[in-house]
């Protein structure tokens, strides 16, 4: 086991793909640096390649932090497990519409399109209020997209 913490200058987002061989994570590299649209290009260049079992080592061994999507499957929340050596791992359930209070409506309430997800932090690397704070900015991004865009 390791004894020392890496601290890495990229974000290298691994996406967690189904396959008939079971799951596999390529990796978007730098997606820190990509707008939404490259990223977008990436993954779905990755997925195919990972169904068709084409990957190269170098494109899923490594990353730094982990997305696995179940909401596709219907599935409302879940627990992923950390890949080591990372230290998170986001799982993102389905979005549902709900009823919110809303006391600028009428009725007091309005739909929403309502989504969970699940950070699961390795305490050792990433202190639980850190990955709180990083859900709180991840929660304002989505609640607000366009802000992604600027």
């Amino acid at each position: 086991m390791d004894t020392f913490v890496r601290q890495f200058k990229n974000v290298d987002i691994n996406v967690a793909v189904s396959t008939e061989g079971g799951l596999i994570t390529p990796i978007v590299y730098s997606a820190d640096k990509k707008g939404l649209v490259s990223i977008t290009a990436d993954v779905a260049i990755l997925a195919e390649k990972a169904r068709q079992g084409k990957l190269q080592p170098q494109e899923f061994q490594g990353g730094t932090f982990t997305i696995s999507n179940l909401g596709m499957f219907g599935i409302k929340n879940f627990s992923a497990v950390i890949n080591p050596p990372q230290a998170c791992i986001l799982a993102v359930g389905m979005s549902e519409k709900r009823l919110v209070p809303d006391e600028a409506c009428e009725k007091g309430y309005r739909t929403a399109q309502v989504m969970s997800v699940t950070l699961s932090c390795d305490h050792r690397v990433v202190d639980g209020a850190v990955g709180a704070q990083w859900l709180s900015e991840f929660k304002r991004f989505l609640e607000k997209p366009q802000t992604m865009l600027l």
